[in-house]
């Protein structure tokens, strides 16, 4: 069993699918849980509304940073409205980046960042280009970032494919959601908590390669006691 006991989490996006369950996750573990979203504090695409947010908290020692929108109706890009473009991009990579500049300095050493991104950002997604562009700048980002923190702060993504939330409403709809796992090896479409789990890995002693004690134990043997 994992145990994180003693450590602040900071989930974005806490209030429905991925983010709730990761969020019910923590809290089994024994970490306090601190949720950010939309509905709790505003736009997180704005700078402002995100650094006031990151003001109310004071250190904490993991950041999953897992809010975004999927516009469910499938548009080609040469007829997506500029503003479904734009709107997109806010959401999934503007508020990403402002949430990572104003939480990842309070973040303590040891501690972890988890991006949420998608099997979009890996290989596209005809007719939602805006989403799996947004998803793919996530997967940048986790490499550029694990190498600017390292070696204090970890970096890792997930990248899910479908999960059973409510974002994927639409698309399942009128017996979608069975030709969708038709087309999944294992025959299932995921839960929010079969993501839940791996994000909890990652943030977890499992997932650190060097820790404290091994560190003191290396400084010694380069030191000769």
């Amino acid at each position: 069993m994992i145990a994180l006991t003693g450590k602040t989490v900071v989930i974005t996006g806490h209030t429905r699918g991925i983010g709730a369950a990761a969020a019910e996750l923590f809290r089994a573990a024994g970490a306090t849980v601190i949720g950010v979203s939309r509905s709790t504090h505003g736009d997180l695409a704005d700078p402002c509304t995100a650094e006031q947010a990151a003001a109310g908290v004071e250190t904490l020692d993991h950041l999953v940073v897992n809010h975004g929108v999927w516009p469910p109706e499938d548009v080609p890009l040469m007829q997506m409205p500029p503003t479904q473009w734009t709107s997109t991009v806010a959401q999934n990579l503007d508020a990403v980046f402002y949430v990572v500049r104003y939480f990842a300095p309070k973040i303590r050493t040891g501690g972890s960042i988890v991006l949420v991104g998608s099997t979009a950002g890996q290989r596209g997604e005809a007719f939602h280009a805006d989403y799996a562009t947004t998803k793919g700048g996530i997967i940048a980002l986790t490499k550029s970032l694990a190498v600017e923190f390292a070696p204090h702060v970890r970096v890792n993504c997930v990248a899910p494919g479908w999960v059973d939330t409510s974002m994927c409403d639409v698309p399942f709809a009128g017996g979608g959601k069975a030709r969708i796992a038709a087309g999944i090896p294992l025959g299932r479409i995921a839960l929010p908590s079969d993501v839940a789990g791996p994000i909890l890995f990652l943030c977890s002693d499992l997932a650190h390669p060097l820790r404290e004690t091994d560190d003191i134990q290396i400084v010694q043997a380069l030191s000769g006691g």
